[in-house]
């Protein structure tokens, strides 16, 4: 009899787990087809870009001058003073360390790139995410997936890719995307 009562309980449990999560609606976006088109996000990454590059170009111009001095040293090195020698060689070290600091300071975890972006980019995705908030209450979804992260879809069906949706929740005309995945 308990052996009975344990098999029907477990029965019982499953049935009601599987009509549950039958019930769920599930829908999915691309978060980077959703970010390709807000022309803001576009506008953002290019600024970003162009950023990056100057300050890199800053810090191979500090480098270059380095690399100067330290040739300079090396050729002049034999017909040195000791104490020459050694005010040299710590103006290279000083020089390093500089090039060092500038470039955790422009790149670094917290740096300078790391913060425009928060400013730039964060802003965008605060919106995306809010548009998606407002789709998933508007259609009682349960969970919305992205595409572009880190969950791998062996298949989607297409009808189920909300990301043209959240492009029109948000103003955007969006591109008709291509229903299939990629």
């Amino acid at each position: 009899m308990n052996m009975k009562n344990l098999i029907l309980t477990c029965f019982i449990v499953i049935t009601i787990t599987t009509n549950l999560i039958g019930q769920q609606k599930f829908a999915y976006v691309d978060s980077d087809y959703i970010l390709n088109n807000i022309p803001e996000y576009k506008t953002a990454q290019q600024e970003l870009d162009n950023l990056s590059a100057q300050w890199q170009k800053e810090i191979e111009n500090k480098i270059a001058e380095v690399d100067k001095l330290y040739k300079s040293y090396q050729a002049e090195q034999l017909l040195l003073p000791d104490d020459m020698k050694k005010k040299r060689e710590n103006e290279i070290i000083l020089k390093e360390k500089e090039i060092k600091e500038l470039q955790k300071k422009r790149f670094g975890t917290d740096g300078d790139l790391f913060k425009k972006r928060q400013e730039l980019v964060k802003p965008i995705q605060d919106k995306i995410y809010k548009a998606i908030e407002d789709l998933a209450n508007k259609n009682n979804y349960s969970i919305i997936l992205d595409k572009a992260g880190q969950i791998t879809f062996l298949y989607a069906d297409p009808k189920l890719d909300k990301s043209d949706d959240v492009l029109q929740n948000m103003g955007y005309k969006g591109g008709k995307k291509e229903k299939s995945l990629k």
